[in-house]
Parts: structure tokens; sequence; C-alpha cells
């Protein structure tokens, strides 16, 4: 047996100890279904680097580029000074003008990605 499947089978033997002896018994969340994040846009070899930024409180910049354009629309429908309202439309047009500038750049990066492993021969 090799050591990987020994440390599989005595991984199991010990979760399947504490299992009868009730350590899982009081968890938060038993009995409720596991809420998984949706990481299937992510790239695979990014998904790992991804979570663990995301677990340390960071998100990627086009996430923060999105929620300060959501807030500034929010604000936007409060203001009642024109000078104030033009500042902050300016604003959301360029974060918006560079969030699409991103998403162009990155479907040109995926399309030319797409045609050097064609090139090369991999999938």
């Amino acid at each position: 047996m090799s050591a990987l499947l020994l440390l599989d089978a005595l991984a199991e033997a010990r979760i399947e100890e504490a299992m009868r002896e009730g350590a899982f018994d009081e968890l938060p969340g038993a009995g409720r279904p596991l809420e998984l994040d949706d990481d299937r846009f992510v790239p695979e070899e990014l998904r790992a680097a991804y979570r663990i930024l995301k677990n340390a409180g960071f998100v990627p910049p086009e996430v923060e580029a999105r929620r300060d354009a959501a807030a500034l629309a929010a604000l936007i429908a409060t203001l009642e000074d024109d000078g104030a309202r033009r500042r902050a439309l300016a604003r959301l047009a360029l974060i918006e003008t560079r969030l699409e500038a991103n998403a162009k750049r990155s479907r040109l990066d995926g399309a030319y990605r797409g045609r050097l492993l064609e090139r090369l021969g991999r999938p």
C-alpha cells in the first residue's frame, strides 16, 4: 500500500471515529447545504489564488470598480447640487469606460491565447 493510500485510510479512520464520538454534531450550519463559491468563470489555474485573496478580504480591481460605480450611481440619485452631480456623473463615466476597456482587453487576450494554443497544437 502506498504512503498516500495509507494516509488517506488513516484520515478516514480518524474522521469516522470523530463522527461516532459526536465531534461534528454541534458545528455551525449543521444540517444545511454548504454555501460554495461560484468560481466557474475563474480560470482553473487562478481559483486557489482568488480564493486566498477573497478570504483575506481582497477583491479583484474590476470588482472594486463595480462597487464604486454602484455606490456612485446611488449617490447621484440623491444629489441636488448640479455641480456635484456633474462631477459625480463624470467620475461614473470614467469608471465605466475603464471597466469597458478592461473587458475588451480581456476578450482580446483570451482570443490571442486561444490562437496561440491552437498554433502550438494544444487544446
